[in-house]
């Protein structure tokens, strides 16, 4: 059976990460779970290392930290979860199902948000479509760690480093999206406002679609 390693970044995610990591204990089948820490201050690396993590530390830096993860991982697999986002309760199975097909190398789930509003209603339907342009990170990519590795894994950007790991992979074929939904947090829409927050990720993922370069905008959405 597949061995799936999952690659967690993290950035004092002490509050959310223990409900993340028990939802990966809890699926069946073999897997691992690394916590790629960005220098947290909270004690993220102590609850991590309590509920039986492999625990890494790089300097903050979403792309960075993933790359960390899988170089020091060894399933056959890998997933890139957020730390505020749940799998489903068969996610690791639906992934093996998946990549039972050999001529599936990748893929990510739907989303859906533990607290609602119309705007984040229709935002999480959207991603039902299979369209690559809205693979963002909180749905949760999955590939082959061979299709990774040649795809050159994350680019080292401050931002928009899922978007291209995902087109990337898509570009290569065999990218499937799944009807299974991850429940991530809306805590940004709330911290910002839902209206404020979906029109600055809309503005930001424009900026992406055009060509902009990372740098000149990571300022607008900090990672923190």
């Amino acid at each position: 059976m597949l061995t799936v390693s999952v690659v967690i970044p993290t950035l004092n995610e002490a509050s959310v990460l223990p409900a993340t990591l028990r939802r990966v204990a809890a699926q069946p089948g073999p897997k691992e779970v690394v916590v790629v820490d960005g220098q947290s201050t909270d004690g993220t690396q102590e609850v991590a290392q309590r509920m039986g993590a492999t625990v890494l530390q790089t300097p903050p830096g979403r792309a960075v930290q993933m790359n960390r993860g899988a170089a020091h991982s060894d399933g056959d697999a890998l997933l890139f979860l957020h730390a505020d986002t749940l799998l489903p309760a068969d996610g690791l199975s639906a992934i093996r199902r998946a990549l039972a097909d050999p001529d599936v190398d990748a893929g990510t789930f739907r989303l859906q948000f533990a607290r609602e509003t119309p705007l984040l209603r229709l935002y999480a339907w959207a991603t039902r479509l299979p369209w690559i342009r809205i693979a963002f990170g909180d749905r949760g990519l999955f590939v082959r760690r061979a299709a990774f590795e040649a795809a050159g894994g994350y680019p080292e950007w401050p931002i928009f480093e899922d978007l291209e790991l995902a087109h990337r992979l898509d570009q290569r074929g065999g990218f499937r999206f799944l009807n299974d939904a991850v429940l991530t947090s809306p805590r940004r829409f709330e911290a910002n406002g839902t209206v404020r927050q979906q029109l600055r990720n809309t503005s930001l993922w424009l900026h992406y679609c055009l060509g902009t370069d990372p740098d000149r905008v990571a300022h607008r959405y900090p990672y923190r």
